[in-house]
């Protein structure tokens, strides 16, 4: 057993944002385990108030660099709740295509660029260039691809532009579908690749399970990323997305700028691995086949899992969008069904829903009778696992130590542990209120 542990990580490195992590024990006695996240709290909410409702997607996309089409789309949502806008079928497709081109590339930068490198016990990612070079370009490819494919939906690679309330100010044309389905066609034996060499690393993955409550969005129809209700591995029946507070009840934390959640238990999970412990039964073949493969299994409580459940997804996505291309073409692409319509402005007050990568994500706006906003509420997905972590770490210490690791294995354990829930930190911190006095 370990006589003393003095872990002092700052700033856990191969995330986005500042976290840092406090272990001190001596003798085998825990005297501190935190999961501190220090970054400087940001005031989104505070910056669309006074805005019109046509420019919140464009200001709230900017609260993230990688997660800028989930924002835009669950924006758009409630925007669009709170002034009873519809959009046609076309327009719902051609979104949930730009948020699997997301998926894609969140998760394939996520497991290729940042978990890689503590699977092969290199630094980063740079050594594999050089030590695995086809597997590092066949990763490259992958994440161009969902690039690629988020620039022809959304405009742009990142915080898109042709998305606006109601539909879109510009969409693909037919030609440019077809080219973009024969790049996922041909993407498919790539991703086998990059499953089968994680699958090969699958023994540095810590074996390490915690009874967990997971939570995400479930459609009855599809395993969803979209549109669907609020559903937990704890519950029975479905809660409506506008009731999403009572699911999140966030507080603060006095080891955070972040707000935390919890709803059943302690602490709870959202991500790839809560989405699948929901929705596993909704698969498509080939997605299944690579769960089935890692042996991912409903009801899996590793989070160092959550990385096996993100390559299961990018095939899940990748099936779901060839899909969904079909049909755009079979159909014939209508630029008016996705021309914005005129908007009546009024009062009101929507929410908008979508699973982001890193989990489930939630916007509320409210707006008075000429559409200019008066309040929001934007609840991030890692801010709703930062207390889970916090809760892994109290678990997973003593377990360590109890093994008599080293400090330096401690250290490296936790840090994956970190890295596993693909945290986006600075996004999580929104929590603080400002009183002028």
């Amino acid at each position: 057993m370990s006589k003393a542990v003095d872990i002092n990580v700052k700033h856990v490195t191969r995330v986005e944002g500042h976290g840092n992590i406090v272990v001190k024990a001596d003798d085998g006695s825990i005297e501190k385990v935190e999961w501190q996240v220090p970054e400087a709290p940001r005031f989104f909410e505070a910056m669309v108030r006074g805005n019109n409702y046509d420019d919140i997607q464009t200001i709230v996309s900017r609260i993230c660099g990688i997660c800028s089409a989930s924002h835009s789309l669950a924006a758009l949502k409630a925007v669009e709740d709170a002034l009873d806008v519809k959009v046609s079928e076309q327009t719902r497709k051609l979104r949930i295509l730009l948020n699997y081109a997301e998926q894609i590339e969140s998760h394939v930068l996520h497991v290729g660029y940042l978990v890689a490198p503590d699977l092969l016990g290199v630094k980063s990612v740079v050594p594999l260039v050089s030590s695995h070079p086809d597997l590092v370009k066949t990763i490259i490819a992958a994440h161009r691809l969902g690039n690629e494919m988020m620039s022809l939906i959304g405009g742009r690679r990142t915080h898109p532009v042709s998305v606006k309330v109601g539909g879109f100010s510009r969409i693909p044309t037919e030609s440019q579908l077809k080219d973009l389905k024969k790049k996922l066609e041909d993407s498919v034996p790539k991703l086998k690749v990059i499953a089968e060499a994680v699958l090969g690393l699958a023994d540095k993955l810590p074996a390490f399970e915690r009874d967990t409550e997971y939570i995400s969005i479930t459609n009855p129809d599809h395993y969803t990323f979209y549109d669907g209700d609020i559903f937990s591995t704890d519950i029975d029946k479905t809660v409506d997305i506008h009731d999403f507070e009572s699911v999140a009840n966030e507080y603060v934390s006095a080891q955070s700028t972040a707000k935390w959640t919890k709803w059943h238990r302690d602490s709870f999970a959202v991500g790839a691995l809560a989405r699948f412990n929901n929705n596993a039964d909704q698969l498509l073949p080939l997605a299944k086949s690579i769960a089935d493969m890692f042996g991912l299994k409903k009801g899996c409580c590793n989070p160092y899992f959550n990385n096996v459940a993100q390559i299961v997804e990018v095939v899940q996505v990748v099936e779901h969008s060839l899909k969904l291309i079909g049909e755009l073409l079979e159909d014939g692409l209508d630029p008016e069904a996705s021309k914005p319509p005129k908007v009546e402005t009024k009062a009101g007050e929507g929410v908008g829903c979508v699973e982001a990568p890193r989990g489930i994500l939630f916007h509320r706006y409210k707006f008075d009778d000429n559409g200019i906003c008066t309040g929001a509420n934007i609840c991030i997905p890692t801010n709703q696992n930062h207390g889970n972590i916090q809760k892994d770490f109290e678990e997973l210490v003593p377990q360590f130590i109890s093994a008599d690791k080293t400090e330096d294995e401690i250290r490296l354990g936790l840090e994956m542990l970190v890295r596993a829930y693909d945290p986006c930190i600075s996004c999580s911190t929104h929590y603080l209120d400002v009183e002028f006095v």
